[in-house]
């Protein structure tokens, strides 16, 4: 449906900026504040004539340079990072947005819940690598490597909390007992290590 916004945008809208969208989500890429309002009026014009309108609460115009707000699309949290060896120079970036991460957590969460502590923990795990590789594989490209990493370290707690109620242990034996060794050993798949860098365009 949406399929009319792009042509519309090619034909006459195009000076604006550039439109992005996959599916029914979509960012204009502008110059300025200005032209960022006129794309906004403009395309809810284009929607208006299909029956459909702008969310009221996703929408919204958003300063881009040197490391201001930023914006979240598909999953990914957008921003300008300045370099840290050439200072000045600003590059895209992008991460793991809040509810991807918030999301990430709830299925560890569930998979990793302390009923389970009668299962074998080789099930545990096999439940829990198909979701951890999943997300990795999608969110892989960008800069998510402090992201995955606290996945990682969340899936460690977790797991140390479910042996610890599987085997009737407390938490001081974690430093000894559930270790990094450990929950290699139980063939867990880890996030760290996983980010495939592309080359970003500067500002």
């Amino acid at each position: 449906m949406l399929h009319v916004l792009d042509v519309e945008w090619a034909r006459s809208n195009e000076e604006l900026g550039v439109l992005v969208r996959y599916c029914d989500d979509f960012v204009v890429l502008t110059g300025s504040r200005a032209a960022a309002k006129e794309a906004k009026a403009r395309i809810g014009a284009i929607l208006g004539r299909l029956g459909l309108q702008l969310h009221p609460d996703k929408t919204r115009i958003a300063c881009f340079a040197k490391g201001q707000e930023g914006f979240v699309f598909l999953g990914f949290e957008h921003r300008m990072r300045e370099s840290k060896r050439w200072r000045g120079r600003w590059y895209l970036q992008k991460w793991p947005s809040p509810g991807a991460m918030a999301s990430i957590r709830a299925k560890v969460r569930q998979r990793t819940s302390l009923r389970l502590a009668s299962l074998p923990l080789e099930d545990v795990v096999g439940h829990l690598n198909s979701v951890l590789r999943g997300w990795g594989a999608y969110f892989a490209v960008g800069n998510s490597s402090v992201k995955f990493h606290a996945v990682d370290s969340y899936v460690h707690l977790r797991m140390a909390e479910l042996a610890s109620k599987k085997y009737g242990l407390h938490g001081r034996y974690w430093a000894t007992r559930f270790t990094y060794g450990w929950l290699t050993d139980l063939g867990i798949y880890r996030l760290g290590g996983k980010v495939r860098y592309y080359r970003a365009a500067s500002a």
